[in-house]
């Protein structure tokens, strides 16, 4: 049982991180290109009354938030740097998320004007759901690499301890 939960925290570190990299960059990038996505994103910004800087900001934390779960995809890191640089990834995305599922809460913004025309925030909490199934194991392959330095330090300081001067 445990090897098969493993499998699927590895399975979700690895392959759904890729996921929500291309989509949050997919979704960054749309806000900036597509005219119409852009004109959705400034409805929803200014209907839930955020300030008029949050449009741009939304835009480059979906950007940067795709590029952080992709980094260490696509660049050898040590298995710690890996398991924060996707910690990271994670909290963006649940500040993201956060703003996400305001916006579908605010009464004046139309279902018109948000992914799919769904108003419940079914889809940002969903994603926010996928995130937390990257960050446990990212969580634990962070602590575990810790754990191990720490350990090694303490043998380290034992056998110098043991030697002596």
């Amino acid at each position: 049982m445990r090897q098969k939960t493993s499998r699927l925290f590895d399975w979700a570190e690895t392959r759904l991180s890729v996921v929500l990299g291309l989509l949050m960059l997919t979704f960054g990038c749309l806000k900036i290109v597509n005219s119409t996505i852009d004109g959705w994103f400034h409805v929803q910004i200014q209907q839930s009354h955020l300030p008029h800087s949050a449009i741009l900001m939304g835009k480059i934390a979906e950007i940067v938030t795709g590029i952080l779960f992709l980094l260490p995809r696509f660049r050898p890191w040590p298995e710690k740097w890996a398991g924060r640089i996707l910690l990271i990834a994670c909290s963006s995305l649940f500040l993201v998320m956060l703003v996400a599922v305001y916006v579908h809460l605010q009464p004046g913004v139309p279902p018109q004007v948000l992914p799919l025309g769904i108003k419940p925030p079914v889809i940002p909490l969903f994603v926010l759901v996928l995130g937390v199934m990257v960050a446990i194991p990212a969580w634990k392959d962070s602590q575990i690499e810790e754990l191990r330095f720490l350990f090694h330090s303490e043998q380290a300081s034992r056998h110098d301890r043991a030697i002596g001067p």
